[in-house]
Order: structure tokens, then C-alpha cells, then sequence
């Protein structure tokens, strides 16, 4: 397999001049930086990545691509316009560092996240110019390696524009990608071939052997969103692929590029948390008013159905409910309003104080055409209402702009004590870091668009490597495409500290159903989770714990099959409770979900037996000591 592993990588190793490497904390991964001769003349920049001394990414070029005209001296610079801005860039040095810390997110998948890795930089310089330099970071850390291009100022050439990055991810052989076109698109298993189109970040690849990589973008806060490309003369090679140019003022940084690694599916999603670890730490001194929690929508919107939402919310455990489009005017209209309602028989404020006498807040949809013309203002008068959140509708995406304007409009919401939902296209890199008050966004394919139970077995391995993703799960909607067994699992399958459930229903389809009870009793912040076996395509058992219980997903694809679920990750001598929600021909209510209790402890396994597009839900919480 180290043969296959090896072939293709480019013949370099002869001329390799200014190497440099690093290691992560348990000295796994290595990362190899050098600089060679090409056969053109030019000196370019490569890298390669090791995983226990075998390679997971083969000698793969390091390239921005700039032009530098509107810069004061670029006249005086003479840069042919035809040559890239990278060739021949003079090493003047590197170092190395370490970094050891944990930190307390707000919410989370886990009450703490290990922040440790050994940082490389390597200074770099223009040889025809030594005002322009630049520096390569680059972090190792246990779960994977990162790195950007760091430009610091440059008051002789402050204004950089970056038109193309061509940063190669030159793969082993027999390497698969589960490829998405677009942020809520369908996934495809395919080879380093002849794709479609562009893949969304992240972007999950299946090594021979067993070993999982993943890219993502970190950071992506001040430039052009870049997904990923097949280049068009190296077979097996991905390339970096920018929606469009970025005008930048040094000093600045690109995103970081990430590649997570790990020897399973499984261990991978566990390292959710390496693309928060590429971000700035919280800028929200008092996060007190940040509050997760289960959200549904209201979908008649009246005075009337709004109360009886929110009488449904207070039965079921959900803290908030969610006026959508359309209460203000006309959404895709300038001249709509957000700052007041459009609808007759919505009496906002008397359903605002109806919800906050029952501890039910209110979350309001505004789209990008009102968010534009109005955030300024709109998000303090939507706090001076007693709204608590606002779900941003059909965000533009990708340009340098809007990436911007995004960002820009989270820290105008967070400075109103207003949290957000990005809703339709967007993903984030990390962001939830930074600004804690963004909860979740979509960028998924949910159950807007109702996928089958494969598809489903897919995202906790690629699209929830980005982050909390509103999946929108429903439960008596006639549409779904699964078990409801399957659909109750989710809401501990999929993280969102903001979990939407019943999308598409209405209080009055609930037929007080007694496995709805998990869903009543489901946090959405964690203490802890694991990721307890699971293969993309085909299955998947996550379990996660909030105090001293525990609550557990699992699910398979279209196939029934049988899953045996060991409870070692509950403490030793203690014994627990389970009960246990499965799909069952032969209970007595149209969702066909029975219910069994029974006292498990760390040597238990549940054998569980899962229909097709099935799964099953169980709720663990301690019973008496022994």
C-alpha cells in the first residue's frame, strides 16, 4: 500500500531547498515545506503531509495568485502580469513554536476543547522587491494541519487584490470524495475524476487503508469563499478554486486551508471542533444572554396560531418559536418593511409578552433585502421588542462582498444581544467562535428538501465537520423519507445549539404520542459527545451527554441492519436507566414507535435492530446506586 500511496508524487526530492517541517503534539502528522526548481526556471513553493510516515498528501504546490495594481509603487515594481506573484519568492528564514491551552465555548458539542498545537513560519520576500514579503503558518495540530498566508503591512504597497489561489491537494491513488456541488446539495461517493462541477467545503476523502481526510476553509471572514476543483493537468490533484477576487489592505491573512485527518470516519467527526480552534477566540465579553435551545416554526401566522404554537412549545420543552417569511411584506421587496408587521390578525407585541410569560422566546425571519437597508437599526429595535433571535433569509454568498457583509451584519446582531441563524446557502468556517450568538445556520440539505435516510448517514462525516447545521428535522409531515424512529435519533445525531423540530407541522397533528418524550427531554448544548461507530452511506451512532444523562442516536441508510450500541462510556459501578425509542410494526400509534425501559451500566449493549431508513433513540439517565 506505501507504493500505491507514493505514486505520483512529483520527482522533487533532489531539489529541495529550504526545507522545513512540523510535527504535531503526538508527532503523527508532519507537515514538509520546501522550495524547488521547476523545469520552467522558476523557484515555487510545495508542501506535503505525513500520517505515521505515510503520505496523505503528496507534493502539492503553494500558490496565490495577485495583482498589485492599484498599489502606489507598482509602477516602479514592473511585475509582468504574466508571472505568478509566488514564483521566486526568496526564504529569508523560519521558526517554530508551540501552543497548549483548552477553552469553555458558550455551548458546544463538549464543555471543553483542547486547543494544542507546534506552529511553523517561514518568511518569505519578493527577490526583485524586499518591501513586498510575506509568511507561511502553518499549525500541526493531533487532529490535522492548517495554513494561510500572512501579509504584513506594507505602507509602500498597502492594497493587495488576490485574483486566483491555486493551492494543491495532490492525493494518493484510489482516493474517493464525497462530493457536493453546491452548500445544500445532495452527496456522491466519486473518484479524482471528471466531476461536475466545483466541491463545497468540507470536502471528506476516503484514503486506501481506511484513513479519512478532510478540507476545509477556517477563517473565511474577509475574502472570496474557495471551493475545490480537480486540476486540469496533475491526475489526483484538488485545487483551491476562489468564487471571485479579493481587495485586501495589509496587513492581512487568507483563510486557513485545513486538511483534518484520522484513521476512521468516526474519529473524524469526533475533531469537529479543529476548524473552531482556527478562529479568534469570543469577543462577546458576557455571553449570559446567548441561550441554546429547541426552536419550532409556526405555520399559520395569526394571533391565534401563534399562542397555540407557543402552548405546543411549552408542552414539548422548546424554548423559542419562529415567525417565517413574508410577516413584514413582500420578502424579496426593498420597500418591505422589518420594523413592522404587514400581516393582518399578528399582534406581534401581544404574542411577544403571551411567549415571555411562559418562558417561550420569539425568533423573527428577516431577508437580506430588509437586512441590507435596515440592520443598523433593526436588530436593537427587534431587542427593544424582546426578540431574542433572527433567522437571515436567502443570504447572497461567495463573493468577497457578501462574505464581508455577513460577518459584519453578526457582530451588528451581537451587539444588540440578538442571536442568528443563517439560513440557505451559507456555511460557516468556525465563525460560532468568534461570535457565539450565531447559533446554527443551514448550508445543508434538511428537510426542506426531504432526503432519504442514506444521505442522512453522510452529514455527521461531511457538512457538521463545518459547524451546527439547522437540519429542519419534522416529525408527522407525510413527506419524510424515513422511520420516525429515525427522525426522533437525529436531534442527537446533528448538532445545533439552535434545533429546529416539527418544521413542517402544526400542534394539531400531535396525537400526544409517547416517544415524543425524548425530544421533550433532549438538550442542545453538551457536556459530551462521542461518536460511537459509524461509515459514511451507511450508518451511524453518536452519543452525547448533558449532566449525568446521556442520549443516543443511531440510524442507518435505505438497508435494515443490526447495531450493537456498548455503553463503556457510562461511569463504572453506577447504574442507569434506559429507555429505548425503536420502530415497531406493532405499537399502538401511526408513527410506529414503541417504548422499553431497562437498567443498563457500563458492561451493557444494546442490540438493536433497525428497519430500513430506520433508527433508533434512547434516553439514559442515572437510576439507583447499587
Amino acid at each position: 500500500m506505501v507504493l500505491l500511496l507514493a505514486l505520483g508524487a512529483p520527482a522533487y526530492a533532489a531539489e529541495q531547498q529550504h526545507l522545513a517541517t512540523v510535527q504535531s503534539p503526538d508527532k503523527n502528522i508532519q507537515y514538509i515545506f520546501y522550495q524547488t526548481t521547476v523545469a520552467s526556471g522558476e523557484r515555487q513553493l510545495y508542501y506535503r503531509v505525513n500520517y505515521k510516515h505515510k503520505p496523505v498528501i503528496l507534493d502539492s504546490l503553494l500558490d496565490l495568485q495577485l495583482d498589485n495594481h492599484l498599489s502606489e509603487s507598482s509602477m516602479a515594481l514592473k511585475i509582468d502580469r504574466h508571472k505568478k506573484w509566488f514564483d521566486n519568492l526568496a526564504v529569508t528564514g523560519n521558526s517554530t513554536s508551540a501552543h497548549a491551552s483548552t477553552w469553555k465555548p458558550p455551548h458546544g458539542e463538549n464543555a471543553e476543547i483542547p486547543d494544542n498545537y507546534n506552529l511553523l513560519t517561514v518568511d518569505l520576500v519578493k527577490d526583485d522587491n524586499p518591501d513586498y514579503t510575506m509568511k507561511l503558518e502553518v499549525r500541526a495540530y493531533n487532529e490535522g494541519v492548517a495554513f494561510r498566508y500572512v501579509f504584513p503591512e506594507n505602507p509602500k504597497g498597502s492594497y493587495y487584490r488576490v485574483t486566483q489561489e491555486n493551492t494543491e491537494f495532490a492525493m494518493p491513488v484510489e482516493t474517493k470524495a464525497w462530493f457536493a456541488g453546491w452548500a445544500q446539495a445532495p452527496y456522491k461517493k466519486l473518484d479524482l475524476a471528471n466531476w461536475p462541477d466545483e466541491a463545497e467545503r468540507p470536502l471528506t476523502l476516503e484514503l486506501l487503508g481506511g484513513i479519512h481526510v478532510a478540507l476545509l476553509e477556517a477563517q473565511m471572514v474577509d475574502y472570496s469563499r474557495t471551493k475545490f476543483k480537480l486540476s486540469k493537468d496533475k491526475p489526483n490533484t484538488i485545487v483551491t478554486a476562489m468564487h471571485d477576487p479579493a481587495d485586501l489592505i495589509s496587513p492581512f491573512a487568507t483563510p486557513w486551508r485545513g486538511i483534518m485527518i484520522a484513521e476512521s470516519a468516526g474519529a473524524l467527526a469526533d475533531n469537529s471542533h479543529f476548524i473552531l480552534n482556527l478562529n479568534p477566540p469570543s469577543k462577546i465579553a458576557q455571553p449570559d444572554w446567548i441561550k441554546p435551545g429547541k426552536i419550532m416554526r409556526v405555520m399559520t401566522q395569526t394571533t391565534a396560531a401563534a399562542k397555540a404554537n407557543i402552548d405546543f412549545a411549552v408542552k414539548h420543552q422548546l424554548q423559542y418559536v419562529l415567525f417565517d417569511w413574508k410577516w413584514y411584506g413582500p420578502a424579496f421587496s426593498f420597500d418591505s418593511d422589518a420594523s413592522k408587521v404587514a400581516i393582518p390578525d399578528f399582534d406581534l407585541p401581544a404574542i411577544i409578552r403571551y411567549g415571555k410569560e411562559r418562558g417561550v422566546g420569539i425568533w423573527l425571519y428577516v431577508n437580506q433585502q430588509a437586512l441590507l437597508t435596515q440592520s443598523d437599526t433593526l436588530f436593537k429595535t427587534y431587542r427593544d421588542w424582546g426578540v431574542k433571535g433572527v433567522k437571515f433569509g436567502f443570504v447572497q454568498v461567495g463573493s468577497h462582498r457578501w462574505s464581508t457583509w455577513i460577518n459584519k451584519a453578526i457582530q451588528q446582531a451581537a451587539d444588540a444581544h440578538i442571536m442568528v441563524n443563517i439560513h440557505d446557502d451559507w456555511r460557516p468556517t468556525g465563525e460560532q467562535r468568534t461570535w457565539p450568538n450565531l447559533l446554527t445556520s443551514e448550508g445543508v440539505r434538511g428537510n426542506e428538501e426531504m432526503p432519504d435516510a442514506t444521505h442522512n448517514t453522510v452529514l455527521p462525516f461531511t457538512r457538521y465537520l463545518a459547524g451546527a447545521a439547522d437540519y429542519t428535522i419534522c416529525y408527522f409531515d407525510p413527506r419524510i423519507k424515513t422511520t420516525h424512529a429515525h427522525q426522533l435519533a437525529l436531534a442527537a445525531i446533528y448538532y445545533s445549539p439552535l434545533q429546529t423540530l416539527y418544521w413542517y407541522d402544526r400542534p394539531d397533528k400531535e396525537s400526544n404520542e409517547p416517544e415524543l418524550e425524548f425530544w421533550d427531554k433532549i438538550p442542545t448544548s453538551w457536556d459530551q459527545s462521542k461518536v460511537i461507530a459509524g461509515k459514511p452511506g451507511e450508518f451511524v451512532t453518536v452519543a452525547r451527554r448533558s449532566g449525568a444523562d446521556w442520549f443516543i442516536g443511531a440510524i442507518t441508510n435505505n438497508d435494515a441492519r443490526a447495531v450493537g450500541i456498548p455503553l463503556d462510556f457510562l461511569e463504572k459501578g453506577k447504574k442507569y436507566q434506559a429507555t429505548i425509542y425503536a420502530d415497531d410494526a406493532n405499537a399502538p400509534t401511526a408513527t410506529r414507535v414503541g417504548i422499553e425501559r431497562r437498567a443498563v451500566d457500563a458492561s451493557s449493549v444494546i442490540d438493536a435492530k433497525l428497519s430500513a431508513s430506520g433508527g433508533v433513540a434512547i434516553w439514559i439517565t442515572p437510576g439507583k446506586q447499587p
